[in-house]
């Protein structure tokens, strides 16, 4: 579904990426319009699907999530059913934040946040007991330069 994005509606949408949890006086005071159209914007770009949902963003590290593994994954396997199982396998794994399916030498990239090295290597011992990969190789982040989920509006 398509819907027309105007400046308002992106100023708004500015408020909301730097923090769902503004009341609704706060996100209008900001944009400089009031209460009412702000919330019938807000809901009408829900209902297009552009916002898709709310959420909070947690520090991984307050938390004990110490280590970011990017995951680059070669397999020989192609088709259906092993693409479902493998699609499964990620979905069940929380440690799992990102996941993508690349065009190149390698097939899949994953983003895991484990406690640390024997966390990850649990996460590794059971994905590739549930499915058959060709190569796996896991790159530990050393510092997180920038991190965001605002997209550029």
């Amino acid at each position: 579904m398509s819907v027309r994005i105007d400046d308002l509606d992106r100023k708004i949408l500015r408020q909301l990426q730097r923090d769902g949890g503004q009341s609704l006086d706060e996100i209008a005071r900001a944009v400089g319009s009031s209460k009412t159209p702000v919330w019938n914007r807000i809901r009408k770009l829900r209902e297009a699907g552009v916002i898709r949902r709310q959420t909070y963003l947690l520090d991984a590290e307050a938390l004990g999530f110490e280590a970011c593994f990017f995951v680059l994954i070669r397999t020989s396997e192609h088709d259906a059913d092993w693409q479902q199982a493998f699609l499964k396998a990620l979905k069940d794994r929380p440690e799992v934040q990102e996941a993508h399916r690349l065009a190149g030498d390698i097939d899949y990239i994953l983003k895991v946040r484990v406690a640390g090295a024997r966390a990850y290597d649990s996460f590794y011992q059971a994905l590739i007991s549930e499915v058959r990969v060709y190569n796996v190789t896991a790159l530990l982040s050393m510092e997180e330069i920038k991190s965001t989920t605002d997209l550029p509006l």
